[in-house]
């Protein structure tokens, strides 16, 4: 930040003859300087500085600072998502703290083993294809980490319009972790046709709905260090 310092300076316009007298200055002119405007004082600086920018994910660690709501609705607003021009329509949502029901296998072990408090589902559809993404909460990011490497499976969310998918069928997943968050996506045909071997659009699929899932629980801890008074100026 620049600081701008003004000085007053008087013109002295001689004529063209000179009569070798001396010249008075601005400081030894009383009639000038009374006639000068009062400057402003200078502004001055706070020497603290700044406080560095927030780690969002300082905020999504434990429950202490991650308290704002968690519904479906906050978790996965409005009727779809964009990713890289692809638009995702929203069919169903759910949640339960009764994690391990849906959930497959492994997972549902991993969850209840890991003392999962929440789990929230939502279903998309984009063409021929649904996917489900779900969020497992956890009390701190340790116990996620755990559940992350888990790979199967999340329960396939059926309604709205969308029958069994992903049953019995080969289906496209994902899980990861971010925070004391587990995310997980499982995608198909929303007809119940299984995915070919070399299937990429299933794979797609899956990998669209984590990466939302990722941005909006990332959103989470930029707003609640934006809300946090320590941090206020």
């Amino acid at each position: 930040m620049a600081v701008i310092a003004g000085g007053v300076a008087t013109a002295v316009v001689m004529s063209g003859k000179s009569d070798d007298k001396p010249v008075a200055g601005p400081s030894s002119s009383a009639s000038t300087s009374a006639n000068q405007p009062t400057l402003p004082p200078l502004p001055s600086f706070s020497s603290v500085a700044p406080p560095p920018p927030a780690n969002p994910l300082d905020y999504l660690n434990t429950a202490a600072k991650d308290k704002a709501p968690l519904t479906p609705d906050s978790l996965f607003p409005g009727k779809q998502f964009v990713w890289e021009g692809r638009t995702y329509v929203k069919t169903k949502t759910d949640v339960t703290a009764a994690c391990a029901k849906n959930a497959r296998q492994a997972v549902a072990t991993a969850l209840t083993a890991n003392g999962c408090q929440k789990l929230i589902r939502a279903t998309f559809t984009q063409g021929g294809l649904a996917v489900t993404v779900g969020v497992a909460v956890f009390p701190d990011n340790t116990h996620a980490k755990k559940v992350a490497g888990v790979s199967q499976y999340l329960a396939p969310l059926n309604g709205g319009g969308v029958a069994d998918f992903c049953h019995a069928v080969r289906c496209q997943m994902t899980s990861n972790a971010v925070g004391r968050y587990a995310y997980f996506a499982i995608s198909g045909f929303k007809n119940g046709v299984t995915l070919a071997a070399n299937d990429t659009v299933g794979k797609q699929a899956a990998n669209d709905a984590s990466d939302f899932a990722f941005t909006r629980i990332v959103q989470r801890g930029k707003d609640a260090a934006a809300a946090d008074p320590s941090r206020q100026q």
